[in-house]
């Protein structure tokens, strides 16, 4: 090789080089314009919703009259349907995603539920509200109550834990099975024991993700009747009469956090739109949180994992 073609050679790397590093720059400056805006928003919204964030504002059921109105209902009623949320969507998700990972055959079927559970994650969220309506509300007969609420969002849902249980049961070496395998374990021991356990930082990673997407959402809780305005709370879960533990909540009306902000941010007002504001403020940190969970979750039992 002559001076000329090492000199071709070093040109043609430091072009490449020059191209990975406006790349680089390129995702750094998507990544900045994100972040940005989100901190912008975040910032805007604690600044004018700060003053009115104190302990009666959690503790006060809405009113016509902001000085005095809080999101005790609001916050109260998103929690609850979070947690039939969870309850619906988590089972269902984690026991279909590891049933098409492990257990499915390989045929046509499978490969047209598989592209069917793609495609609804990325249905819009009022086509969930629609379908809910029809079947929950009306057929079932549950009513505008949280049970609905939390089904629809389970629903929503539904389609991104099945994906993340997939994508990280696939993420394990298939050495690990094969030498499951070989010890003479069954299919149900090999998942047991070891496909779940290794499998559970993404799985817990991908529903709370999907958690913290569900909480935010308001079209399909609107479409199911959510109340804009309510002075009361749910009957309690936890009661001091045996067995201890009561389910009239699931049938009771609701509002939600999302909700509450669309009724103050539609009152012209400029009191209401800082209450806004200040449960904007609330949400988007219990998202926050949520995913400052999830992150917390991985690193943990990633760290115990030992191939």
């Amino acid at each position: 090789m002559n001076q000329q073609d090492i000199q071709a050679i070093r040109a043609i790397i430091t072009r490449h080089k020059r191209w990975d590093m406006l790349f680089g720059l390129l995702g750094l400056l998507a990544l900045m314009v994100g972040v940005l805006t989100l901190t912008v928003l975040f910032a805007d919204m604690a600044i004018k919703g700060a003053a009115r964030i104190d302990y009666d504002f959690l503790t006060n059921f809405p009113s016509r009259r902001a000085g005095s109105a809080g999101i005790l209902s609001a916050w109260v009623g998103t929690i609850l349907v979070m947690l039939v949320t969870a309850f619906s969507a988590v089972p269902l998700g984690v026991a279909a995603g590891i049933y098409l990972e492990e257990y499915a055959p390989k045929n046509w079927v499978t490969d047209i539920i598989e592209i069917n559970v793609t495609n609804l994650a990325g249905v819009p969220s009022i086509v969930y509200g629609l379908l809910a309506l029809g079947l929950f509300v009306y057929k079932f007969g549950f009513g505008q109550s949280i049970l609905s609420a939390g089904l629809t969002l389970g629903l929503l849902i539904l389609p991104v834990v099945i994906v993340a249980t997939r994508e990280s049961i696939r993420a394990i070496p298939q050495m690990v099975r094969e030498g499951a395998y070989a010890c003479g374990a069954t299919t149900w021991q090999t998942v047991r024991d070891h496909i779940v356990p290794y499998s559970s930082a993404g799985i817990l990673t991908g529903v709370i993700i999907g958690m913290a997407r569900a909480i935010g959402e308001t079209a399909p809780i609107i479409t199911i009747g959510a109340l804009t305005f309510i002075a009361f709370l749910p009957p309690a879960p936890v009661t001091d009469v045996f067995p201890f533990i009561s389910f009239e909540w699931l049938t009771a009306p609701f509002t939600v956090m999302p909700i509450q902000m669309f009724n103050w941010t539609s009152r012209p007002e400029a009191a209401f739109q800082v209450n806004a504001a200040a449960a904007g403020f609330i949400l988007v940190f219990m998202t926050l949180a949520m995913n400052g969970v999830a992150i917390w979750l991985r690193y943990r039992l990633r760290r115990n994992i030992k191939w």
